[in-house]
């Protein structure tokens, strides 16, 4: 946030803050084809308003041009490969591979950005 000049102002409990009733989205093209549970809310995956923090940014501009962003890549696939613990752990053969496939698929299309919109 800093090196795109936002600086965090507030952070708080979801139910504390004052739309918290307000439906929700995911913010990115899943949007298209899942929406959350109008009534409940509650139709996020590992998402729960209990739990959930927001976080309060202001734009500061500090009118110098923006430096080059830091970006830390993904592991490669071959690293996700290599993996024994987390969601590797009771994985082999070609569970594993397609484990390491989908989840370096994923880490390359959030950082290229065209996970939204």
């Amino acid at each position: 946030a800093i090196e795109n000049e936002f600086l965090h102002t507030e952070t708080m409990p979801f139910l504390e803050w004052h739309i918290h009733r307000y439906g929700r989205s995911y913010g990115d093209k899943r949007d298209i084809y899942k929406r959350p549970d109008a009534v409940n809310n509650q139709s996020y995956n590992a998402q729960a308003a209990d739990r959930d923090m927001v976080y309060c940014f202001t734009y500061a501009p500090s009118g110098e041009p923006l430096p080059p962003q830091n970006v830390r890549l993904p592991p490669s696939l071959k690293t996700l490969e290599g993996c024994v613990d987390g969601p590797f752990k009771h994985l082999t053969g070609v569970a594993k591979a397609n484990m390491a496939k989908q989840m370096h698929q994923r880490f390359i299309t959030e950082i290229s950005g065209t996970h939204v919109g």
